[in-house]
Order: C-alpha cells, then structure tokens, then sequence
C-alpha cells in the first residue's frame, strides 16, 4: 500500500512539474529588435524633446547675423550679463539642455583662449578677464540642466584659416581646450559653412570626431552627418512627414546641399541610427536685434507638431540681447509655449477608456497587452500584436458614457528596440480622420478637420518592418488650434 501511495505522490509531482515547465515555456519573450538601434545617449537625447541654442557674440553688438571677423573686440560689453536669467528662462520653459555659440563664423571666442587673442580677454567686460562659457555651465548646474557647444568651423578671423593642416591643429586645440576646461558637454554641435576665400578649405572631421568621443566618450556629436545627431536639412524648425531615424551615414557628407531631402526624411533601410534635430530661432534671425520680436504662439506651437510632432528634437534659439540678458519679450514667449505646451498634453483623454488590439503576443496576462499604451511609460512597456502573419494589426480606444473630444492624437514606438511603423490610418466611428507614414519615438497627428467628437478611435498598422510595437497613445485637446475659425468651446 505505501509503495502505491508513493507512486502516485511521484507521479503527481512528475506531472505538476510538467506543468510549471509548461507554463514556464508559455510566458512570452519579446521581440527581437529591428536594426539599428539607438544608443542609450542618443535615447536620452530624444526624451529631452525641447532644447535651447543661445546665439551671442561680436554680432549682438553690431546688428549682424554674420560678423566679418575684423570687429574690434571692444564693441563687447554685456554690462547686464547674467547667465542665471538664461538657465531660468530654460527651465521655466521645460529645456533641460542649453547649447552656446562659443564662437562663431567671426572667429571672436568668448572664453578666454589661449590660443588667440580674438576673445573676452581682449574686451572691456569685466575688464578682460570674462568667459561667458564657465557663467553658462556654473549657471546650468546650479540649476541641474545641461550644456552644449557649437565652435564654428569657419573663422573669418584666424590668418591660418585657407590653409589645411595650420588650421585644423588651431581648431582642435580649442576643441580640446573646451572639452577640457568646462566639465561635462552633453552636445557638440558642427556644420560645414566655408568662406568664399577658401571653398576649398578641408575640415578633418574624422579626426575631430575622434577626440570628441575619447574626451568625452557620452557626448552626443551633431552634424550633416552624425554620428550621434542630424541635421533635419533646414533652419524652418520642420521635418519631413515621412521622418526616419535611420538614413546610411556613407551617403552623407557635411556641408553638402544635395542631400537636404535625404537629411529630412531619413531612409527605412539605414544601417545608422542618427536621428533628425530641427533647429530653429524664437525670432527671425539668429543673433538679437532690437528690430525683432519673438515668433507668435501659434508660430510656435506649429513648428512644435512638425518637429517634436515628427520624430525629431526641436532646437529653439533664443538670443540675449547687448545687455547680456534673454529679452522679456523672449520670456514671457518661451513662457507662454511652455504653459500651452502642458495645458494640451498634460491630460490624456484615453486614460479612463476600454482599450482592446487586435491580437496581443503571448495572449491575456503575457505582459505585452494593449493596456501598456496607457501605463505611462514611453519606452520599455508596449503592445505587441502575435504575429507579422495578421492580415492587419489595430488597437482600439473606446470611450464611456457621453464618449471623446479632442483633435490631438499622438502615437509612440518603442524605439529602443527599432523604427518599424511605416503606414497607418486613424478612424474615429468609422471614419478616416487622419493618415501618416512614420511615428518613430513621437507622432503627433493634429486634425485638419478640427475638433471630432467619438466614441471609438481605431489605429490601423498598414506596413511596418516587423511587428509593430506601439508603446504609447493619447487623445489631447489643443484649445489653441481653430482650422477654419472653428472655436473650441
């Protein structure tokens, strides 16, 4: 009798561990990526969505947007310079990362380098002994933002500039000079502009590029051609609506116009990651000029949807004045943005709604459900549909009680496991209220039509490069968009 007791207790545990293993083996593992994929400092970089460029220099003081690099380092003299009323209006925009014109087209530095005289220490601010650099970065950390650079290429100023190898060596000891002195650079920013004195002028970026990254090995590099960060192709703040991540870094060159559509719309078959930064000025020029005014709000919050709103970053300049401060004009503008930035996206109206897909990997309970498009987070948890097989793949957003309003729709990918979106469709009740191609890390969809009132919003994935991975959906209501006078009430 107890032999068959015994048996039967093996028994019944051979079995309960089949089916812990079966179980085990059900829970479902998630895709595999789609190549390239984002470095985490690129990922960081895309979740900063809004940073500020500040163009300052010789030009401030003699109403240029390009100075001709014989101005008399006198004319500078910011009496009223205070740094910590930029990094304020940066933070009270929501702008975590700052980036200076160290020095531009004009060659005059505005940190006192010791390898030219054309800088603060020979001005009359604070008696020549400034740096505009080291108030910028004790400011920003004061603060916990961070801090980019742009040192122009192209000097008007320095004698050795037309002639390759005396240059380069000058322009790499100042990069080192800054990546050296003034701690942590989270962006360096390059373009390939040239002087009609020397077209033929060759800048050794490989050689830069390299001594950037062995610097400071976390800093994300900008140019035409990466290899962190891309031009978006223009100075309008807007990307292309087709807008990919990836483009083939051997069929880019910096300083080279031929390849601006390229640089706007990315390439679904890029082997390189290398998203697009659309740079743009609060005003019409670059440089401030007491003739300018800011852009207007709804300026403003359009250049937002075409570049946030389409997989970039957006780059907005915002120039202190002669005095040495960001006008209050400037501030109370990036004010404003931000504040209708937050009134439009702060509530998701899909949050308190049913949500069903049509399929979901691993069935009810595998983790990777449409309920994850509502969790918050924007990355790491998403919907994933069963199989590349389905006919078509949808998630759908159902309202309750008197249903929704809104005329915002965003829709974001799980990009750090690869672009894959390439066609989708959006229906409110039945009807197409709006198409796209790309979503990448952020897609927003600003109807045309205006306001819509529903009850069920449906997302259609029509083409995608592998299952597509939506990580997250919001239904917004931008009160500040009236397409044909129509006024939201």
């Amino acid at each position: 009798m107890s032999s068959l007791w015994c048996s039967l207790w093996i028994n019944t545990l051979c079995l309960l561990f089949k089916f812990a293993v079966s179980r085990r083996e059900l829970v479902p593992t998630p895709p595999l990526p789609v190549l390239p994929l984002p470095a985490f400092s690129q990922l960081k970089w895309q979740q900063r969505e809004l940073i500020m460029f500040l163009h300052f220099g010789v030009n401030t003081f003699t109403d240029s947007e390009w100075g001709t690099g014989h101005e008399n380092p006198a004319i500078f003299d910011p009496v009223g310079l205070d740094a910590n009323q930029w990094v304020s209006a940066a933070v009270d925009a929501g702008i975590s990362l700052v980036i200076l014109t160290a020095k531009h087209h004009d060659g005059f530095c505005l940190w006192p380098s010791k390898y030219t005289r054309h800088s603060v220490a020979s001005s009359p601010w604070k008696n020549g002994n400034g740096d505009v650099v080291q108030e910028l970065v004790d400011a920003a950390k004061a603060r916990g933002i961070d801090v980019g650079l742009y040192l122009s290429p192209w000097d008007r100023h320095d004698r050795r500039y037309g002639r390759d190898l005396p240059y380069n060596e000058y322009y790499l000891a100042q990069l080192q000079e800054l990546l050296h002195k003034y701690g942590s650079v989270r962006e360096i920013w390059f373009d390939g502009a040239k002087g009609s004195n020397a077209p033929n002028m060759s800048y050794y970026f490989t050689d830069w590029f390299a001594m950037v990254k062995e610097l400071q090995a976390s800093i994300n590099i900008f140019s035409d051609a990466g290899p962190d960060v891309r031009w978006v192709g223009d100075e309008k703040g807007s990307a292309g609506s087709t807008c990919w991540s990836t483009v083939n870094r051997t069929a880019l060159s910096i300083g080279n116009a031929t390849i601006v559509d390229y640089l706007n719309t990315g390439d679904p078959k890029g082997t390189d990651w290398l998203p697009p930064e659309c740079d743009v000025s609060i005003r019409a020029g670059w440089f401030w000029h007491k003739s300018e005014s800011p852009k207007k709000l709804s300026e403003l919050l359009e250049i937002y949807y075409n570049s946030v709103g389409r997989n970039c970053l957006l780059l907005l300049n915002v120039p202190p004045n002669s005095n040495g401060l960001i006008s209050e004009s400037d501030v109370h503008r990036l004010r404003e943005f931000r504040a209708a930035i937050d009134t439009i996206f702060s509530t998701n109206l899909a949050e308190n709604c049913f949500i069903k897909a049509s399929s979901q990997r691993g069935g009810k309970g595998g983790g990777f459900g449409p309920e994850n498009v509502l969790d918050g987070d924007h990355l790491w948890t998403y919907w994933v549909p069963r199989d590349e097989s389905e006919e078509e793949h949808w998630i759908e957003i159902r309202g309750v009680g008197e249903g929704l309003t809104f005329n915002v729709i965003r829709i974001q990918e799980a990009i750090g496991l690869g672009q894959r979106i390439k066609r989708h469709e959006i229906y409110v009740d039945g009807k197409c209220v709006a198409k796209g191609t790309t979503v990448g890390y952020k897609r927003l969809h600003r109807l045309q039509g205006g306001m819509v009132e529903g009850q069920v919003v449906r997302i259609r994935i029509r083409e995608s490069k592998g299952v597509p991975l939506i990580s997250s959906i919001g239904l917004h209501l931008d009160p500040f968009w009236h397409p044909k006078g129509q006024q939201l009430t």
